[in-house]
């Protein structure tokens, strides 16, 4: 069980902090409208990957190249989308209300489509913990919830640390949130342009 336990916690720790759309996307939105309103955003992935643990596990043995490139294509579109929403907040920063102030955005169902929309979920329950899962459960049930568990309560408090560590950088002034806002919208630029191109022009 310790052996799961282990593999589970050190294998969100990775997918957690390792750059990629979901973390720019949730350090965009703490920005844009504090941590408290986005801190259920770190939530998304126990949304999202229900759907994907199903379609990989029991549907689908291999995920097939059609579906990763219509993927690829998808949250491109949506992670350009939600760049030039994370644009227009920098070029408006002055007139954006305080975190407090600020009307509900929808923020934990555009993290639920980010992550639904990114490839990596599903390679790495098709590759990685599918296999292990399934492993863990035929040796005993309880080894496969202990991974699934030690798994998404990892990455929840990881993304919940991402969220709170650039809520509290908000405090270092209006000049640093804004520049660190920006450098977030140019790295959604970057995710959507590289994800389309996956899709539509690589082989």
């Amino acid at each position: 069980m310790v052996v799961y336990l282990i593999f589970g916690i050190t294998y969100a720790f990775a997918a957690a902090i390792q750059p990629g759309p979901f973390q720019t996307f949730i350090i965009s939105k703490t920005l844009e409208n504090g941590w408290k309103k986005t801190l259920t955003a770190a939530f998304a992935p126990i949304l999202s990957d229900g759907p994907i643990i199903l379609l990989v596990l029991f549907i689908l043995s291999k995920i097939p190249t059609e579906l990763i490139r219509f993927l690829q294509i998808g949250g491109g579109l949506l992670l350009l989308y939600l760049a030039y929403s994370s644009f227009r907040s920098f070029l408006n920063f002055e007139k954006l209300k305080k975190p407090g102030e600020n009307k509900t955005d929808n923020t934990l169902l555009k993290a639920v489509l980010v992550n639904l929309l990114n490839p990596a979920p599903y390679i790495g329950w098709s590759l990685i913990m599918g296999p292990m899962f399934i492993k863990g459960y035929q040796e005993a049930a309880v080894y496969g919830i202990v991974l699934i568990a030690s798994f998404y309560i990892t990455i929840v408090l990881c993304q919940m640390g991402i969220i709170l560590l650039f809520g509290f950088a908000r405090n270092l002034g209006p000049k640093v949130t804004r520049i660190t806002l920006g450098i977030a919208s140019a790295g959604l630029v970057v995710f959507g342009i590289y994800m389309l191109w996956q899709g539509i022009i690589k082989q």
